[in-house]
C-alpha cells in the first residue's frame, strides 16, 4: 500500500465513505486528516463543468468552453498528433475550471450504426480508435489532469443500458471490444478508467473481476483509478472487491454502510477495502499536487482556431463529380438548409458543451470569396412538412451557380439514452434536395451527422462533404474546404452500408430482452463487408482529395513495411496511408484483412516521400481461448497498403513463425464464422464459439431492482402502469418537439436500484426495494418499506455524518 500511514489512521467509517462521491462531481474529503476532494467533469470533446451546484443527474447547463469536434468527427482525421493537441487543449481548459479528472475520451466500438451514442466514439476499428484515444489521453494528462477513457466495456447500445447483459465470446472481447482500451492504457498511460453500465457475460462491468483484475490490472498493468459511470454501480461491495475505487455520483452513505456490513460479515476483506482506499488516495494526492501549478486562464482564440483546424482535418469529401469543388472565387451560391442557420455541431447527452464561440454558416460565409445570392432554411429539422420554406429555397436555387445544401440528422436522432430507429435522413430534407436538383443540378451536399447514414439519394448531389459533428468552428472549416483554402484529407472511421439490412448485427441489435448477443463475433464493420463480399456505399477509411496520390516501391522487412508515396496532382494535400494485414484462415477463422497501421502524410504537389509503418505486438496476433492468451498462427500473411479498406494499391506477403500448435476451434461446429455468414448465426454455433450455453432469458411478471422504469408497462400495480404511461407520454411529447429531454430519457431508462444511486442519499436501497414491491402489486408492503426505509436511512445518515465529523 502506498499510503499505509493514512490507512492506519483512518477510521473504518472514513475508509468506507471515501469510496463514494460526496456530491454529483466531487469525491469525499476527510477534513480530519486533511484529505481533500477532487473534481470530475464530462469532457470527451469539451469541458462540461456545471455552472452552479450539480443537479442530481448532472445534465444542467455548464460553464462556457471550447466545443471541439466530437470523437466521431476527429477520428476521420486519422491524425494522432492533432488528437494530442486537442487533448492538451482539453486538459488546459479543465485546469482553468478546476477539473481534476476529465471523463473521456469515449472509445466504445461502433458495433452497429444505430447506437445512439456513436457520435461520441471514435471508430468501428479498435486499433484505429485506440491509437487516437491514446493521443487524447497523453495530451490531457500533459496538463496535470487525469483522462478517463470510457465506457469499459462492451457498451454498444443505449436501450436499457443500465440493465443489459452483453453476451460475447472471449476472443471477440479481447480483439475487438478491449483492444482500444488496451492501447489507451499501455500507450497513453491512462490514469483513470470508467466502467460501463451493462453486464458483461452475466456480471456487471463495475464488479467484473475478469475485466478489472485479470485483464485491466494483471494483463495490462493498469495502476490508476477505476470510476463507475454515473449511477452505474450495481453492488458496491462487489465493485470494491473487484477493484473499482470510486462510486459516482453521491449515493449518500447507504453504500458506505453496506461496505461496513460486508466487512463485519466477512464478504469483503480489509485488504480489498484498503486497496481501493489506497487507490483513491493516490489519485487525490497526485492531482492535488498537480493542481497547485494550475493555470486559471487559456487562450480562447487559439483554442477556437484549433477547433477549426480539427474540423478541417476531419471533413470527408465523399463525392466530387466533374470536380465541382473547390468553388472558384466569385461563384454565386445559394446557402440552403436549416443547419446553415442553426448548426448541428455536437450530440446530445452528458457530453453537451456550452460553446464559447459558436459559428454558423450563415454568419461567416460573407468572409469568403463567394457571392451569396441568399439564405433559406428550406425545411423544418423536426421532419414536419413546410411547403412555404421549400418553395422559398427552390426559388433561391434558380439564381445561383451552385447550391450549398446543409442537411443531416437532427438532435433527436443522436442522443445519449436512445438508439436510432433507422439510418435515414428525415424525408422532408431529401424531398427538398430532389426539388432543388430540378432547378439547379450543381448541388454541394453538406452533411451534419454523428454516425453512418443510408445515402440512396447520393446521385442527386454533384459533390458531397461530410462534416460529422464538427464543433463550434465547423462552419468556417467547411467553407475553407469549399473554397479550396484547405484541401480535404478526412477518411471515414466507419463503413457506410448501402442499407441497414446489410449490417452484420442487423438481427441482433438492439438486444430485445436482457441479453444482447454478439453473434457476429469479430465481423464488425469492414471486417464483415470485406470478408463476406458485401457491397457498401463507402468503405472504411474512404476519403477523396483535390489532388491524387500514387503508391510505389513496397519493401517488406520483419520490422514493417515502407513505400514511396507521391502527390501526382497540382495542389498540396494529405493522404492517409493504411496498412491492412490478412492471415491464414483455414484453422483459425479471421477477417480477410484488418487494419494494423496508418500514417497521415503531407505532400506538396509533385513531392514524393518514403513512408514507413512498423509492425507491433498486435500485427499478427489473435486471442487463443485454448491457451488463454494471445498467440501468433504460423503461415504467410498478406500485407495490403492503400487509401481505404477497398483500395489496395500495393501488396506483399511475409512468412510468420507461430507461437503454439494448440488450436481453439473445431471448424465443423462453427462454419458460419469460417465463411463470415454471420447475419443469422444458429444458437449451437454461437455456443460453440462462447464455449458454453447462451444465457437463458429469465422472464418474470415480477419486476426486480435491475428492471428499468420503462418496463413498468406490464406491472401488476395500476399505479406503476400509470407512472409508465405518464413518463411515456412526456417522452413522446418531448420527441415530437424535436429536442430530447435528457433528464426525462435518463429517468425513463433508469432501473429501480439506480434511483438509490442517483439521489444523493435521499433514497436508500431499502426504499428502492419498497418501490419494486409496490410496483409488483404489494402496495401496502411496499409503502411501508419505503416509509420505514426513509426514516431509517435519514437516521443512519445523520449518525454516520456525526462519526465522520468527529463530533
Amino acid at each position: 500500500m502506498k499510503h499505509k500511514n493514512f490507512l492506519d489512521t483512518m477510521t473504518l467509517e472514513e475508509k468506507a465513505a471515501i469510496l463514494s462521491g460526496k456530491n454529483v462531481w466531487e469525491t469525499r474529503s476527510i477534513d480530519r486528516l486533511s484529505i481533500p476532494s477532487i473534481f470530475l467533469a464530462d469532457g470527451p470533446h469539451g469541458v462540461r463543468r456545471q455552472a452552479s451546484e450539480g443537479d442530481h443527474l448532472g445534465l444542467n447547463p455548464s460553464l462556457p468552453a471550447t466545443c471541439f469536434p466530437t470523437a466521431a468527427a476527429v477520428a476521420n482525421s486519422w491524425d494522432e498528433a492533432l488528437c494530442e493537441e486537442i487533448g492538451n487543449a482539453l486538459g488546459e481548459e479543465a485546469n482553468s475550471q478546476g477539473v481534476n479528472v476529465l471523463l473521456g475520451p469515449g472509445l466504445n466500438i461502433k458495433r452497429n450504426p444505430l447506437c445512439g451514442r456513436n457520435f461520441e466514439y471514435f471508430s468501428e476499428d479498435p486499433y484505429h480508435g485506440g491509437k487516437l484515444a491514446a493521443s487524447y489521453v497523453r495530451g490531457i494528462q500533459n496538463q496535470g489532469v487525469y483522462a478517463c477513457p470510457k465506457h469499459f466495456a462492451v457498451n454498444n447500445q443505449e436501450l436499457r443500458r443500465m440493465a443489459m447483459n452483453s453476451v460475447v465470446d472471449e476472443r471477440t472481447l479481447r480483439e475487438i471490444y478491449l483492444e482500444g482500451f488496451e492501447i489507451a492504457v499501455k500507450e497513453g498511460n491512462a490514469k483513470a478508467i470508467m466502467t460501463s453500465y451493462n453486464e458483461v457475460n452475466g456480471t456487471y462491468a463495475n464488479e467484473n473481476k475478469h475485466l478489472l483484475k485479470d485483464i485491466l490490472r494483471d494483463d495490462w498493468g493498469f495502476d490508476g483509478l477505476v470510476v463507475t459511470d454515473w449511477g452505474g454501480s450495481n453492488d458496491h461491495v462487489k465493485g470494491v472487491a473487484a477493484g473499482s475505487h470510486l462510486e459516482m455520483p453521491s449515493p449518500g452513505l447507504d453504500s458506505a454502510r453496506g461496505l461496513l456490513k460486508a466487512i463485519d460479515e466477512g464478504s469483503l476483506t480489509m485488504e480489498e477495502l484498503d486497496s481501493c482506499v489506497d487507490g483513491v488516495l493516490s489519485a487525490v494526492f497526485d492531482l492535488t499536487r498537480k493542481s497547485s501549478e494550475r493555470k486559471t486562464t487559456f487562450n480562447q482564440k487559439e483554442h477556437h482556431r484549433l477547433a477549426e483546424r480539427a474540423a478541417e482535418e476531419s471533413i470527408v469529401l465523399l463525392k466530387n463529380q466533374e470536380s465541382l469543388l473547390p468553388l472558384p472565387s466569385g461563384c454565386k451560391v445559394a446557402l440552403i438548409g436549416d443547419f446553415a442557420v442553426k448548426p448541428r455541431y455536437q450530440g446530445a447527452g452528458s457530453s453537451l458543451v456550452n460553446p464559447i464561440g459558436l459559428e454558423t454558416m450563415e454568419g461567416v460565409i460573407s468572409k469568403y470569396p463567394l457571392q451569396v445570392v441568399g439564405v433559406a432554411n428550406g425545411y423544418e429539422r423536426s421532419g414536419r412538412e413546410n411547403s412555404s420554406l421549400e418553395s422559398q429555397a427552390v426559388e433561391l436555387a434558380k439564381h445561383a451557380d451552385v447550391v450549398l445544401y446543409c442537411f443531416g440528422l437532427d438532435e433527436l436522432s443522436e442522443t445519449e439514452g436512445m438508439d436510432r430507429s433507422h439510418m435515414r435522413i428525415p424525408e422532408n430534407q431529401i424531398r427538398l434536395l430532389m426539388s432543388l436538383e430540378e432547378v439547379n443540378p450543381s448541388i454541394v451536399g453538406i452533411i451534419s451527422a454523428g454516425s453512418a447514414i443510408e445515402m440512396p439519394w447520393e446521385e442527386h448531389c454533384k459533390s458531397i462533404l461530410h462534416g460529422y459533428l464538427s464543433g463550434e468552428a465547423g462552419p468556417g472549416a467547411m467553407l475553407n474546404i469549399i473554397t479550396g483554402a484547405v484541401n480535404p484529407s478526412g477518411h471515414l472511421n466507419e463503413t457506410y452500408p448501402l442499407s441497414y439490412v446489410d449490417t452484420p448485427s442487423f438481427r441482433y441489435f438492439p438486444g430485445k430482452g436482457r441479453n444482447s448477443e454478439y453473434r457476429e463475433a469479430l465481423y464488425v464493420g469492414y471486417r464483415y463487408y470485406q470478408t463476406a463480399g458485401v457491397s457498401v456505399r463507402y468503405p472504411f477509411g474512404y476519403g477523396l482529395s483535390y489532388t491524387t496520390f500514387e503508391y510505389s516501391e513496397l519493401t517488406v522487412t520483419k520490422e514493417g513495411v515502407s513505400f514511396i508515396l507521391t502527390n501526382t496532382g497540382s495542389v498540396d494535400g494529405k493522404e492517409v496511408a493504411q496498412l491492412y494485414v490478412g492471415g491464414p484462415r483455414e484453422t483459425i477463422f479471421r477477417p480477410e484483412k484488418e487494419l494494423k497501421g496508418f500514417a497521415k502524410v503531407f505532400l506538396k504537389a509533385g513531392e514524393s516521400k518514403q513512408v514507413s509503418i512498423s509492425f507491433d505486438d498486435k500485427t499478427f496476433r489473435y486471442y487463443n481461448t485454448a491457451t488463454g492468451q494471445f498467440e501468433v498462427e504460423a503461415g504467410n500473411y498478406n500485407l495490403c497498403i492503400g487509401g481505404n479498406a477497398d483500395d489496395v494499391r500495393l501488396s506483399g506477403t511475409i512468412e510468420v513463425v507461430g507461437t503454439t500448435e494448440i488450436l481453439p476451434y473445431d471448424p465443423e461446429k462453427m462454419k458460419s464464422y469460417y465463411t463470415a455468414a454471420v447475419r443469422d448465426v444458429k444458437t449451437e454455433e454461437f455456443e460453440a464459439l462462447l464455449g458454453h450455453t447462451v444465457p437463458k432469458e429469465i422472464r418474470s411478471e415480477a419486476l426486480s431492482l435491475n428492471d428499468a422504469l420503462c418496463q413498468m408497462h406490464g406491472a401488476k400495480s395500476p399505479l406503476a402502469r400509470l407512472v409508465y404511461r405518464i413518463l411515456t407520454g412526456l417522452k413522446n411529447r418531448s420527441e415530437a418537439k424535436g429536442k430530447p429531454n435528457l433528464n426525462l430519457i435518463f429517468i425513463y431508462n433508469i432501473p429501480f436500484r439506480g434511483i438509490a444511486k442517483m439521489t444523493n442519499g435521499a433514497v436508500s436501497m431499502e426504499m428502492a426495494e419498497g418501490m419494486v414491491l409496490a410496483a409488483n402489486g404489494h402496495f401496502f408492503k411496499g409503502i411501508k418499506k419505503i416509509i420505514g426505509g426513509y426514516f431509517a436511512n435519514a437516521k443512519a445518515n445523520k449518525l454516520y455524518e456525526k462519526k465522520l465529523s468527529g463530533k
